[in-house]
């Protein structure tokens, strides 16, 4: 760097004018959601949509009970607890996602306060980061983080880490057009912002600054908004449709049953019509329809959703996934393919001695001092459990080897006195030291390198110098380069006089060496990742690799973690030049067959992940490179890691924390089971809509009303359907989940085996509570142990109006039966689609436990304690133990058939 003076660099002059017309060394950032627009954001769920349309058809409702028929405040209790139910399951999620996002606020920085020596005026200087232009000349070191996109004027040994943009940990850079590599990403005399310097030195002309740069437009791209449906917010929105369909239906019904009552009574003619009583019948007749839609509206399905979503978001942190968007919990376990990078995800990100070929008889404290002494690179200790390697990574690698095994490299280097030395490049492909050798106590000259270049210094007499042939160490290459390792050939020689000259013109002018053997290294797959593939595509989701790398090496990998096999052929591999070459068109068809994807540039992977979206695959994208960013942003849940780039962080939607592939696989498990446990809510919940509303139905059609009043229905509907939300949502996950195919995210929510539960079930509730009603009409009860199965029956069809014929204790008997059905039921829920007991791992169930403990308690609390504001009186305790006994038939009943089915 000493012969920089004829670099003039820019005047002041040329650098106002630069800045002015290409702009700062800055990133636009992105604009942030105001809190306020973050929480208005939560009402544009489509079940909180119809919840606010039920909230002002039951105000319109209670105001009419209020002002007509001169009810108390209670009245309001209804929309008072549809309000309160909206504003908990929106509270909750804006609560979980604003304390997420600042969790993440920190990786939202640029650190642009970092000084870099620029030539300007003739002169070096130092300049900040953001204050480079184009046209600055930068000179970098070993170490250095490159500010800007610029072209090399000169590079001495320079090697670039851009495993940022490419995923490549080690790319050599050159102006020298001979050795310019024609498959490379980026041109070899062309360095990007983001990446590194990790040897070597050089000086470069900057092109291009802040947004212009290769990682302004990855940053650029995490900002673009993604509009992408989760397939839980399709589902939920077919389901609204479809509960608003039924719902109206079965209001128009209403009407119509009602309008049939009233003229099938004599006295109603067209002749003799009072138009003022049938004028304030038709007004009750709208408003028991608009309760119809009201009651049928799921108000705890927001609760069931946010609640289960936020006690994932909270347990999927102790399996190392930290979830910053809520709903990412849920479409992990509806996601059909998984695009991923390698350096870091699938592999370790250091290199790392996979095996060693040498000849047997070689000294290992020989072997110590050739890897210590002949190297220029340094492992750094600050962390105790992993060193860090600084330098170049293919010699740390050979300093970590020793350390695994016990041996310290630095005694060994400072103990050996350095005669002479000739440096590793790119040109040479080797290095050579003459040392003062500890070991032979004599001058040693030892070299390492690519080991068909070595191999050409350990000849004499037309003889190879090894015991080893040199056709089995070069069949042994062949082996290692098969497998896309990078190998180093070791020789030495002990050399008589240590003044004697070892190299000249910047070459080994020394033959006759020693070849000890090969280390074949690797950056290897992280040991985790093969059972992590094999259980996602168990799961029946697709794996696709997308890395910067050589097709060699990235084939390789895909082999080693089992993505590659002998039925692969080239339809199931592309390069990134290929991909870009191709349409949209074209890509769609072979898109399917697609398992590796080698020498991608950052928006490939981002192109990739639209086209999958386009034929209806639910995609997760994982990355922990700048380069990986506008993908992980355009898929529907981005799966940074714990150690990547903040930038790759920010665009994500989960981080893994311990950056283990195996975690996805846990967060495809939960995915899976929270929406397993919506179902079961829904299940639960829409069974007992039915029943309230085919009840409120067949009174219309028989001229009579629903014996639960407004406040009982606000417990079922409300308080008992939280409590289950809770109960429901807290049930572990389970690992049967994982033999399942994803779900079509055009599947509707509710299955046909669901359908036939909430209808069959619920139609069951129905007949049983109706049967109640007469019952109950026809006798005069005061407790559950005069009931007589044959009066029940004969009294089932004797129909008519029953306000005046049920006392205050009938119809706590008729609440604490029809609730305590629902408690039953809920168990049958619990059971849905895991193929066993109710009981099955209860005791991992604690939470379940203690809201079903509740549920009864609270029932028989409001019973006895209710009084006039719940319309209902203390009931016996043969009566309680008679309906807890008697209607847990429900449970035994769902047991009995479970069994069947398993048998």
């Amino acid at each position: 760097m000493s012969e920089k003076h004829h670099y003039k660099g820019l005047t002041e002059a040329q650098v106002l004018e630069n800045r002015k017309k290409y702009g700062d060394n800055t990133l636009t950032a992105a604009e942030k959601e105001s809190l306020w627009k973050q929480f208005i954001e939560k009402f544009t769920d489509p079940i909180i949509i119809i919840l606010l349309v039920a909230l002002v058809f039951s105000f319109a409702v209670s105001t009419y009970e209020f002002i007509v028929h001169q009810q108390g405040i209670h009245a309001f209790l209804e929309p008072v607890g549809i309000l309160f139910a909206v504003l908990l399951a929106t509270g909750v999620a804006f609560y979980f996602e604003v304390k997420a996002n600042k969790q993440f606020e920190i990786l939202n920085q640029v650190n642009d306060d970092i000084y870099y020596k620029v030539i300007r005026n003739e002169r070096v200087t130092q300049v900040l980061k953001k204050d480079i232009v184009v046209g600055d000349i930068i000179l970098l070191e070993t170490g250095e983080e490159v500010p800007a996109d610029g072209e090399l004027l000169e590079a001495i040994s320079l090697h670039i880490n851009e495993s940022t943009l490419t995923g490549e940990p080690m790319v050599h850079k050159t102006t020298n057009p001979e050795e310019f590599e024609q498959e490379a990403t980026y041109p070899s005399n062309y360095i990007c912002r983001g990446t590194s310097i990790v040897d070597g030195h050089c000086v470069f002309e900057v092109k291009k600054v802040g947004d212009a740069t290769e990682y302004g437009k990855v940053f650029e791209g995490v900002q673009i908004d993604n509009s992408v449906k989760t397939p839980l917010n399709e589902q939920l929105d077919n389901l609204a449709d479809l509960i608003t369909k039924i719902s109206y239906a079965i209001a128009a019904l209403v009407v119509v049953g009602r309008f049939i009552v009233f003229f099938s009574n004599p006295a109603n003619t067209i002749e003799h019509i009072d138009w003022v009583l049938f004028g304030g019948y038709m007004l009750n007749t709208v408003m028991i329809a608009i309760t119809v839609v009201v009651v049928a509206v799921p108000e705890g399905l927001p609760m069931s959703v946010t609640l289960s979503l936020a006690y994932s978001m909270r347990r999927m942190m102790a399996t190392n996934n930290l979830v910053r968007k809520m709903h990412a919990c849920e479409t992990m376990g509806a996601t059909t393919v998984i695009c991923t990078d390698k350096t870091g995800t699938l592999t370790q990100n250091q290199m790392t001695i996979y095996e060693t070929y040498f000849n047997p008889a070689t000294d290992d404290t020989l072997v110590a001092e050739m890897m210590a002494v002949n190297s220029t690179a340094y492992l750094d200790f600050t962390d105790k459990d992993k060193p860090n390697v600084l330098g170049n990574p293919t010699e740390g690698a050979l300093l970590l080897w020793l350390y695994g095994k016990g041996i310290n490299y630095l005694p060994i280097r400072e103990e050996n006195e350095v005669l002479q030395q000739l440096t590793f490049s790119t040109e040479r492909k080797y290095m050579a030291t003459l040392v003062q050798s500890v070991v032979l106590g004599k001058s040693v000259l030892y070299v390492k390198g690519a080991p068909e270049i070595v191999m050409t210094f350990c000849h004499s007499a037309g003889k190879f110098n090894s015991q080893i042939s040199q056709a089995d160490f070069e069949a042994k290459l062949l082996q290692y380069q098969q497998q896309a390792m990078r190998t180093i050939g070791f020789a030495y020689k002990v050399i008589d006089d240590p003044k004697a000259v070892i190299s000249e013109n910047g070459k080994l002018v020394v033959e006759g060496l020693q070849f000890v053997g090969i280390t074949a290294i690797s950056d290897p797959v992280r040991p985790d990742v093969p059972a992590a593939i094999k259980e996602c595509m168990g799961a029946g989701i697709q794996v696709k690799i997308v890395t910067g790398d050589t097709p060699g090496t990235a084939k390789e990998i895909a082999r080693q973690i089992g993505l590659w096999d002998d039925t692969c052929t080239d339809i199931n591999h592309i390069t990134g030049a290929e991909f870009a070459a191709m349409s949209d068109t074209d890509l769609s068809k072979r898109i399917t067959h697609l398992r590796v994807i080698s020498r991608a540039r950052p928006l490939d992977k981002a192109r990739l992940v639209n086209l999958l979206q386009q034929r209806g695959e639910v995609v997760a994208v994982t990355g922990d490179g700048t380069n990986d960013a506008p993908a992980l942003k355009a898929a529907q849940v981005g799966l940074s890691m714990g150690d990547g780039t903040s930038v790759a962080k920010e665009a994500s939607d989960i981080t893994i924390l311990d950056n283990s592939f195996s975690s996805i696989g846990k967060a495809v498990m939960w995915g899976r089971s929270l929406y397993l446990n919506i179902q079961r809510f829904i299940l639960f919940q829409m069974t007992i809509n039915v029943a309230a509303c085919i009840i409120v139905l067949f009174g219309a059609f028989l001229g009579v009303q629903s014996p639960l009043t407004v406040t009982q229905m606000l417990w079922v509907n409300l308080i008992m359907d939280t409590f289950a939300a809770l109960a429901l949502a807290s049930l572990p996950p389970s690992e049967r989940v994982m033999s399942d195919k994803p779900r079509s995210r055009r599947a509707n929510i509710i299955s046909r085996t669901m359908a036939d539960g909430i209808f069959g079930v619920g139609g069951l509730f129905v007949l049983l509570l109706f049967g109640f009603i007469q019952y109950f009409k026809n006798e005069e009860i005061t407790s559950l142990t005069q009931f007589s199965v044959i009066d029940y029956f004969a009294h089932f069809f004797h129909f008519g109006s029953f306000q005046s014929g049920l006392s205050a204790y009938e119809l706590s008997l008729f609440f604490s039966i029809f609730v305590m059905l629902q408690f039953w039921n809920m168990f049958n829920a619990k059971a849905y689609r895991t193929g066993k007991s109710a009981f099955a791992g209860i005791g991992n169930s604690k939470g379940f436990i203690m809201i079903a403990l509740a549920i009864i308690v609270g029932q028989v609390l409001i019973t006895t304690f209710g009084g006039a504001m719940f319309s209902v009186t203390p009931l016996k305790i043969t009566d309680w133990l008679i309906i807890i006994g008697a209607t847990s038939t429900v449970l035994w009943v769902g047991e009995a058939l479970r069994m069947i089915v398993r048998k």
